[in-house]
């Protein structure tokens, strides 16, 4: 036995009439925030560089795929074995130019064609929607407009430099400076600092970085020297709460000393 075919037989007994009263109580709806703090997990193991806490991680969203599966199949919908094949087939209908004759040298050209190919599915399944109604709407805000911009930019709707991306974007400071300064109502200012992000994403997308990743970088820094500060206040018998803006200013001087 497999040891694929393994997890999928424990997570059968789980299931079962005589299994896991927690198991069997889980549907579709309930395991969904599971499989998201899975893959942000897999995302830290990652960034820290541990295969063996990758390897685990990987396997705890192996088995929200198991699990969802199970699920469907006691349901009479479908199983593990449709799951992998529809992937499969994809895999190969998607990849014309290493399972077929289609010639594809950059990985624009894949890109462009997978889109082609995933328009075509579309077309044939009688769906008539827009190149952005597939990008998933729960994905975080920062990589879906990331996300929205690359799919954009693949059809040739995209700026022509980085410099006018930031012309754009010192606009959109400019206005959203503007309605705080004229203490607009906040569904306005809300608007314009959702229009400040997209642009910084934009920003982010024309330079290579992620802006999903140097935020959660920016994120763990900014918790690093705040830890710092509570450190070194504790030392003096203090807290952050009891301490004055100028102490604790003085403590992240000396973190950010620390990290140079």
């Amino acid at each position: 036995m497999s040891q694929v075919d393994r997890l999928v037989e424990i997570m059968a007994r789980l299931r079962a009439p005589n299994g896991c009263p927690w198991d069997r109580k889980q549907t579709h709806e309930t395991l969904k925030p599971y499989l998201i703090e899975e893959a942000y997990e897999v995302l830290d193991a990652i960034d820290d560089g541990h295969d063996t806490a990758l390897t685990e991680e990987l396997g705890d969203v192996l088995l929200q795929v198991v699990f969802h599966a199970q699920v469907a199949s006691e349901e009479g919908r479908f199983g593990l074995e449709e799951v992998a094949k529809a992937i499969s087939d994809k895999l190969v209908r998607r990849h014309p130019h290493v399972f077929g004759d289609v010639e594809a040298k950059t990985p624009e050209q894949v890109l462009k064609n997978w889109d082609a190919i995933k328009k075509d599915e579309k077309a044939d399944k009688g769906e008539q929607k827009g190149l952005l109604d597939d990008v998933p709407r729960h994905l975080p805000s920062l990589l879906r407009a990331e996300t929205l911009q690359k799919k954009a930019a693949r059809v040739g709707f995209d700026w022509d430099s980085v410099e006018e991306v930031v012309a754009k974007t010192r606009e959109e400071v400019a206005e959203f400076a503007e309605t705080v300064e004229r203490k607009e109502n906040l569904s306005r200012v809300s608007e314009e600092l959702g229009d400040l992000l997209f642009s910084l994403v934009n920003i982010a997308r024309f330079v290579g970085v992620s802006p999903e990743e140097a935020l959660t970088k920016t994120n763990h820094k900014f918790q690093t020297r705040f830890r710092h500060i509570e450190r070194r206040l504790a030392a003096e018998g203090s807290s952050p709460s009891e301490a004055t803006l100028e102490q604790m200013d003085a403590y992240w001087d000396e973190a950010k000393r620390e990290e140079s």
